[in-house]
């Protein structure tokens, strides 16, 4: 299989006025070198070039450039690299990525590099989005962030100054039947070899299993059995760490798909490459015949898009943190879920390989300085061979699987504080009391999504990001702090009780948002409290819808008013099955409710939130007591489910959230009622 050079990216990462990160994936190895010009006058400024390369693969070498100078803001900067083998130099040119084809140049218009700048205005101007799935239903959304850039490129007060990605990136654990086999193609390929992952659980060698592995939808008994993974379309879920680049690589960019080609189903069955569970079982074989042709029909709409998608990661410096299915669904959902997980050999390599991804596509450019020589080596040494059970293999799966920092500040302004809502997590023992009809249970409670020692951790990273308290502040939150308020009640009325009960629905819907522990959402509000912002906006995803909300919350003697803007999905309407009856009922009973009123609570001594108008001894002194108000969109709506990412406007005196849209060839653009301050 021949590859091109550049495999993925170029994309901007981490941005400052001393420093600017860039990430890019390719099939071989370069010496790299980079170069910052203004744009207005053409003139490269002085510059020093620290790259840092790790071979993961054959064919897969990670590059981070990190190029250091004195930066001027508010001007439209330009950059192009130079990567040298032992033969030529390339430039970004030579290697087509610039081209009179607009088609195929990651530029925009008329301008000789890709661009960006860095910020030093009152007004701010940022993207935001979520879930993202490859054969999603939908427009890929991700073309309208694009568009904007498009649109504006020249000018500085419209154009994005980043771009957000709030989880989710990838769906390692819903694959697509038609992309599995490109995957494991491309994975074999770059890496050179198959990651032997009978070492970690011999059932493995089985014969059955060496054939089931590799086909389309035989994963499902593996991961759920052998991983103890709780996810429900685990038929093609992500295995080794090779899969996990190629998913990275095939979503980012058009690159790899000039190389593969997605086989038809009748080709993969003549192969036995189809899983079927009763293979003479005609009604089995149609049905797994049309979801492979639907699935290729969606993967070929997403593939027409990948050039824009490309061009706009290479044009705004962009953020990324994980939610669950950047490595698994479910993933840390529960203490028991761990303990399975942890005590599955293949369940925690299998993670790690996840985490790997994590890191070298998306965590190290979020603010390099963050990952110490010892853990890139640990990395590096990794990728470059390992024998399972080793000493070296053991550290490495415990480095991963107790590293805490992915919690960071992106310079932006104001700050952009991105929470880990994954890995510090605490997990309350004391039960919960429920009561459903005449029976009375206790049940295990939801999580905190992070922990009394994880929320220390966050705050000493804001201060020593150079933050100050009474400065404005942005809170990346991958789950939403009021993301769920029109489907809370209808959760806590009857899914709660489910769990009582004996029905694994922590699992089926997710039952893991802020709320759902009370002392987790007062530790969150307790911390804003604390950091005492002159401002705080709160941007989330996940929820596989968008709204906007402000809460009024006084807490002891002080008071403040906090917004919140939830983008999601960019490529995934999901309003089927249980989840989607949930939500739509639940959104269709609550709307006209809610639309336009004041609702209020407040969280009583025993960290139980309560609404006011709930019937409720309340304690005279409540924790905190706050006051909601749903925000409506300039057509009356306030909830959107259909594909879209978030466009957040931050004035002096005002905030403006919009959702953007992809319908047919058109930008659509949705707008919140204007917060003025």
């Amino acid at each position: 299989m021949l590859f091109p050079k550049v495999l993925a990216g170029p994309i901007l990462r981490r941005v400052d006025r001393q420093s600017v990160t860039i990430w890019i994936a390719t099939s071989q190895s370069f010496e790299i070198n980079a170069r910052i010009f203004t744009l207005e006058q053409e003139i490269a400024l002085d510059t020093i070039s620290e790259v840092t390369s790790i071979c993961t693969g054959e064919k897969l070498f990670i590059h981070l450039i990190q190029i250091h100078g004195r930066f001027p803001t508010d001007t439209l900067l330009g950059y192009n690299l130079f990567l040298q083998d032992i033969n030529k130099i390339y430039d970004l040119k030579s290697l087509d990525l610039i081209s009179e084809n607009k088609m195929q140049s990651i530029t925009y218009g008329d301008l000789p590099y890709p661009s960006f700048f860095i910020p030093d205005r009152s007004n701010s101007n940022f993207l935001y989005a979520s879930c993202r799935k490859f054969h999603g239903i939908g427009e890929d959304t991700l073309i309208a962030g694009d568009r904007i850039i498009e649109d504006a490129q020249m000018d500085l007060e419209k154009r994005p100054q980043a771009l957000f990605l709030l989880g989710d990136q990838i769906y390692a654990d819903d694959v697509a039947d038609p992309l599995f086999p490109v995957i494991q193609s491309v994975a074999v390929h770059l890496i050179g070899h198959e990651e032997d992952l009978a070492q970690f659980n011999g059932t493995l060698n089985d014969e059955h299993f060496r054939k089931v592995i590799h086909q389309v939808n035989g994963r499902q008994f593996i991961t759920s059995k052998l991983c103890n993974f709780t996810s429900s379309n685990a038929g093609n879920h992500l295995m080794t760490f090779g899969e996990y680049a190629a998913m990275y690589l095939l979503s980012w960019s058009p690159s790899l798909w000039e190389s593969v080609y997605i086989p038809p189903y009748d080709e993969m069955l003549e192969r036995n490459s189809i899983h079927l569970l009763f293979p003479g079982d005609k009604a089995e074989q149609k049905q797994s015949r049309t979801r492979y042709n639907e699935q290729t029909e969606k993967l070929l709409q997403t593939m027409a898009g990948l050039q824009n998608v490309r061009r706009l990661l290479a044009n705004v410096p962009t953020y990324m943190i994980f939610d669950d299915h950047d490595i698994t669904d479910d993933w840390n959902l529960s203490a028991d879920w761990i303990t399975q997980v942890s005590q599955s050999p293949l369940g925690k390599h299998v993670i790690a390989n996840g985490l790997s991804a994590y890191w070298i596509f998306q965590g190290w450019g979020n603010e390099p300085q963050r990952f110490e020589e010892k853990f890139i080596k640990s990395m590096s040494h990794h990728f470059a061979g390992f024998t399972a059970h080793s000493v070296a293999y053991v550290h490495w799966v415990k480095r991963l699987w107790s590293y805490k920092d992915w919690h960071f500040v992106a310079p932006t302004k104001p700050s952009a504080l991105f929470l880990n809502t994954r890995t510090i997590r605490q997990f309350d023992h004391l039960p919960q009391a429920v009561k459903v009809g005449w029976i009375f249970k206790e049940s295990t409670r939801s999580p905190r999504l992070i922990g009394t020692e994880g929320w220390n951790s966050v705050s000493k990273t804001l201060f020593q990001s150079g933050w100050i308290k009474g400065d404005p502040l942005l809170i990346i939150s991958p789950t939403p702090l009021y993301g769920m308020g029109l489907v809370e009640s209808v959760l806590h009325s009857y899914v709660y009780p489910l769990r009582a009960i004996g029905i694994p629905v922590d699992e089926t819907l997710d039952f893991e948002a802020w709320k759902y522990n009370g002392k987790g959402f007062s530790d969150f509000l307790t911390n804003i409290f604390n950091w005492n912002p002159s401002q705080c906006i709160i941007l989330s995803g996940d929820v596989h819808y968008a709204s906007a909300v402000t809460s009024h919350v006084k807490l002891n003697s002080s008071a403040m008013t906090i917004l919140q803007f939830t983008s999601s999905p960019t490529k995934n309407k999901s309003f089927t099955g249980m989840w989607g009856f949930l939500l739509r009922s639940a959104i269709w009973l609550n709307v006209r409710k809610r639309k336009g009123k004041i609702l209020q609570r407040h969280c009583i001594d025993s960290f139980t939130i309560v609404n006011k108008e709930q019937d409720s001894s309340c304690s005279e002194c409540p924790i905190w007591q706050e006051k909601l108000r749903y925000l409506s969109t300039t057509s009356g709506a306030i909830v959107e489910t259909k594909n879209n990412i978030g466009r957040l406007l931050i004035g002096d005196k005002f905030v403006q959230n919009t959702l953007l849209q992809i319908k047919g060839e058109k930008l659509k653009e949705t707008t919140f009622e204007k917060i003025n301050f």
